[in-house]
């Protein structure tokens, strides 16, 4: 009779803890509803994006916490009860780590929609976001190493490993750090772009010779993206110790320039003024900045630099090609005699023994070579 009451008691408690799961899971589903029903009315960022990213946590969160809450209440023996708490109490660690790393998202996605900067051309926008979405990473680093420290000082066999973690400026800090050397750096090098912004997401910059756009900055690495949709993948510490070109690194406006070579005859200022009626007619050029000049010549040819501005290099890169298209074909249509061309002068040699020149023997092989064409 014991021996059933025991068991009785054990399917009471048991039959308990999984009612106190339901009522969590019940909690989680009716804020959640609501929460969404709030976001599909109001449309507000931070609701939006809270019922976005807090949903899976929270669903794991309430009911450990209804489970912890009854769980002294149950007839379950001692040592069971213990073990339990123990494993509640490392998964809810987990959860809440979980939870605050995507709050940040929740922070970055408020910081996104208020600077947009993949449809801004603010550089201050774009330094905003990347600043945010690299000490979003770092911290989430940070969160998790404190979340494994938190789990570890529970065990009392290693407590001292937990405390070891999270007195990281001490002894076993210092081990740690010379054994993940290039983690570290990498952390590093990310919490300083972070900060004095060398590259911000959507730069445009030159590395390695490839022209591309920035496209994402991790914790480790950033993925440029080329013009031609390739993606190359750099070491974060790449630009904190090595020279880059950032094109966009104070605003996104930027000068381009085109280079024409002509013959000596080329009428310069006919083609200055042809420059400025192209500019005018297209919405590649920003209106700011205009000119051509001769800026060199050679043995046969006049080079002439065509210089303009463009808002963003993406459109600095069609207005050159369009002006070039046209100037050619201005050069060929009004003025083809200033188009390249190589000048000789030819001397009389001499004579052969029918007496002809070598002038009038090359005009008589052309004359052979005609007839036996036709």
């Amino acid at each position: 009779m014991q021996y059933f009451q025991n068991w009785q008691s054990v399917l009471i408690s048991s039959g308990s803890a999984v009612a106190a799961i339901l009522i969590g899971l019940l909690v989680h589903y009716i804020l959640f509803a609501l929460g969404q029903r709030l976001a599909r009315r109001k449309r507000h960022a931070v609701v939006v994006s809270f019922v976005k990213w807090a949903r899976r946590p929270v669903r794991f969160i309430l009911p450990l916490i209804a489970v912890s809450i009854v769980l002294p209440l149950l007839s379950f023996p001692s040592k069971s009860v213990r073990i339990t708490e123990h494993a509640i109490g490392l998964v809810l660690i987990a959860c809440f780590a979980w939870f605050l790393t995507e709050m940040l998202k929740v922070f970055e996605d408020v910081v996104d929609a208020k600077y947009n900067a993949k449809i801004s051309t603010d550089v201050n926008a774009r330094r905003v976001t990347t600043q945010v979405s690299v000490l979003r990473r770092v911290v989430a680093v940070l969160i998790a190493i404190l979340a494994i420290a938190a789990m570890l000082v529970t065990f009392p066999s290693i407590w001292n490993i937990g405390a070891g973690l999270f007195a990281s400026a001490g002894v076993a800090g210092l081990v740690i750090g010379m054994a993940a050397k290039p983690t570290l750096s990498s952390l590093l090098a990310g919490i300083q772009v972070a900060l004095t912004q060398p590259i911000s997401l959507e730069d445009v910059v030159i590395v390695n010779g490839e022209w591309g756009r920035i496209e994402e900055i991790g914790v480790t690495y950033v993925v440029v993206r080329i013009w031609d949709l390739r993606r190359m993948v750099v070491p974060l510490t790449y630009f904190i110790e090595n020279p880059f070109q950032n094109w966009t690194y104070q605003t996104a406006d930027i000068l381009g320039t085109v280079f024409l070579y002509t013959d000596f005859t080329v009428p310069v200022d006919e083609v200055r003024e042809e420059l400025h009626r192209l500019l005018k007619t297209t919405e590649l050029w920003d209106g700011k900045v205009w000119g051509l000049q001769v800026t060199d010549y050679k043995n046969n040819v006049v080079e002439l630099r065509a210089l303009m501005s463009s808002s963003d290099s993406g459109k600095s890169f069609d207005c050159r090609c369009y002006i070039r298209e046209n100037l050619i074909k201005f050069l060929q249509d009004k003025h083809p005699q200033s188009l390249p061309k190589t000048r000789a002068e030819l001397h009389p040699t001499a004579l052969h023994a029918n007496g002809n020149s070598s002038v009038d023997t090359v005009e008589n092989t052309a004359a052979i070579a005609g007839k036996s064409h036709s």
